[in-house]
Order: C-alpha cells, then sequence, then structure tokens
C-alpha cells in the first residue's frame, strides 16, 4: 500500500495570553500583528492562491492584523528558499508556502536545498489527485483503464502536466503500481498547459489524464471530462459519484499538501504564534469561505508531525523515483 496522506492533528498553544508577537487585539483576539507571504512561483498558480486564501482568511477573522505578499519565482521554487535561508534573520516575519514540490524537486537536485534547511511551520490543506478520461470515452472506470491498458499498452497512455518524473507522473505510476502493473511500462506523456493535456485526450493521443483534484472537478462541471478515480481516502464532497482508487480495489492514496515554512532559527515564541493562529482559522468561518470557494481540503498538520510526514513522503517518492530511473 502506498499512503501519502496528512493527518488532522489540533494543536492548541495557548500563546496570546503572554503576547509572545506584539500586542494582542484588545478582545485578546488577534495572534499575530502582521504576516509577510514568500510565493515561490508567480501570479495565480497554486501557491498563490494558497498563501493569499490564507491572508485573507486570517486578516478577516482578525487572527492576524496584517498580511503582505511577494512573488519570487525562479529555480522550481529554488530561489525563494534560497533567499529565506540567506537572510533568515531579517525574515523572522516571512512565511513561505510550499508542497509536495519541495521535496520531488530537492530530491532531483533542481535546488540544493530541502525542508530540512527550513522552519516547518504547519501544512494547511490538500488537494487529492484524480484520473480523468474525455466526456466521449468509452473507458469509465479504472478497471476499463486497466484493460485497456492490458489490450494494448503502447496505445493506452497517460498524459499530465508536470515534467517525466514529476507530479502527475509520479501519482499516474502509483496508481497502476497498486493496481498490479509495472511503473516502468506505462507510457507517460507530459504536456506544459493544460489545454494541451485536455485537446491530446479529446484526440485520442492520451487514453487518460493525471491531474489535481480540483482542476478535475472543474473539467468535469465544465462537461469536458469523466473522473474515474480520485487518490483519497473516502469521496469528496465536491465530486460525490467519483469513485476512489480504494473502492476499486487498488490500495493507494495521495494528497498533493500545501502548507508554511518560515527561516531557519525562527525564534520559538514566534513559531508558535503562527501555528496558533493557523489552528484557530480552521474554525472561522472566513476560512471556510475561502477554502470553499477554492475547493481546498482541510488537511493540517503543526510542527513534529508535519516533519514525520515529509520524511515518510520522501521516502517514499525516492524509492518510486529510483524505480522509475529518475535517482
Amino acid at each position: 500500500m502506498t499512503t501519502f496522506k496528512l493527518g488532522r492533528r489540533a494543536l492548541i498553544a495557548a500563546v496570546a495570553a503572554i503576547g509572545l508577537v506584539g500586542p494582542a487585539a484588545a478582545d485578546g483576539h488577534k495572534v499575530v500583528d502582521s504576516i509577510h507571504f514568500l510565493i515561490p512561483g508567480g501570479a495565480g498558480g497554486g501557491w498563490d492562491g494558497t498563501a493569499r486564501g490564507t491572508g485573507e482568511a486570517l486578516t478577516n477573522a482578525g487572527l492576524v492584523g496584517t498580511a503582505s505578499y511577494e512573488n519570487m519565482s525562479g529555480g522550481g521554487g529554488g530561489k525563494a528558499i534560497g533567499y529565506l535561508i540567506e537572510n533568515a534573520d531579517s525574515n523572522h516575519g516571512t512565511l513561505m508556502v510550499n508542497s509536495t514540490p519541495i521535496v520531488i524537486r530537492s530530491l532531483t537536485g533542481v535546488f540544493p536545498h530541502n525542508f530540512r534547511d527550513l522552519t516547518l511551520v504547519s501544512g494547511t490543506i490538500g488537494d487529492y489527485a484524480a484520473i480523468v478520461v474525455g466526456k466521449d470515452s468509452p473507458i469509465n472506470s479504472m478497471a476499463d483503464l486497466l484493460a485497456a491498458y492490458d489490450a494494448d499498452p503502447g496505445a493506452t497512455a497517460i498524459g499530465g502536466g508536470s515534467v517525466p518524473g514529476g507530479m502527475d507522473h509520479l501519482v499516474a505510476a502509483m496508481v497502476m503500481e497498486a493496481a498490479g502493473k509495472d511503473a516502468l511500462g506505462v507510457k507517460y506523456i507530459p504536456y506544459d498547459a493544460g489545454g494541451k493535456a485536455m485537446a491530446a485526450l479529446l484526440s485520442g493521443e492520451i487514453a487518460a489524464l493525471s491531474t489535481g483534484f480540483s482542476e478535475a472537478v472543474d473539467l468535469a462541471n465544465a462537461g469536458e471530462v469523466k473522473i474515474i478515480g480520485v487518490t483519497s481516502e473516502e469521496r469528496v464532497d465536491a465530486a460525490p459519484d467519483a469513485q476512489t482508487m480504494k473502492e476499486q480495489g487498488i490500495d493507494t492514496t495521495f494528497v498533493n499538501w500545501r502548507g508554511f515554512f518560515a527561516a531557519p532559527g525562527l525564534p520559538e515564541d514566534k513559531l508558535v504564534a503562527y501555528q496558533e493562529a493557523i489552528t484557530k482559522m480552521y474554525d472561522t468561518p472566513e476560512w471556510e469561505e475561502v477554502r470553499a470557494r477554492n475547493g481546498w481540503v482541510n488537511i493540517h498538520n503543526s510542527g513534529s508531525d508535519f516533519e514525520a510526514f515529509l520524511e515518510d513522503q520522501e521516502q517514499q517518492i525516492s524509492d518510486l523515483m529510483k524505480k522509475l530511473g529518475f535517482l
């Protein structure tokens, strides 16, 4: 069984009473005066939306006084990571958003750092993965896809929006491996944009597409695809008719987490305050509004639990990438 999962764990940290980060508001509600969000990619991407949505919820709920944002693209996210490490002492007020690629890209040497070089704050949300087929495809389930693959592996390519060895490829390989197929035998075709991938799906160039669940839901709602498998433990409310892989006898789950990191050497009091603010955020209507609008899944873990999850994910991704020949 392959399981990439963050479990929810409540973190109760009574720091507001002793005013660890700036003066508390009169009602004791505010936890942090301000947060500067560092975003390793451009505007409009998943990291950008996560940082801005989190900042919106935190400030609107009164847990954080003000939030500011800085996009710093480059090096597959490595530019922002390097900046935060090299300027650690002057960035105690900064949180950097990241996700599964920090594990993948450090393993492949895209950048020299990894999550251990940062202060781990909190895993915050998740986006499951999904396998989809075109709306007119004769394939209606993972069993159908596997039958097509058995009949003609070369004609049953799976596409994705990431490079070979990237997340979409790894998810496809993981699913097929859990279904009893050789991951090395799966024909994966990468596309650099969702539109190109959709065109390939509709033209029959690929039999199926490996993508994020939220993107799959959008495509399904638009009537362009059918979702034939989701990598969640249980069905997700946003697409209640979409079966999980596990329901179909494929014992695997995966979640692309997104969360926050701080500069190395961050003082403990500031770390605890950041974690408290994020923990309290989940119980606010302001967060629920942002979460529902974006179709995110609440997956929260802080501190040592976050670290344990990342170490486990790193090992499992490393094992799979070695098998595929990428490490």
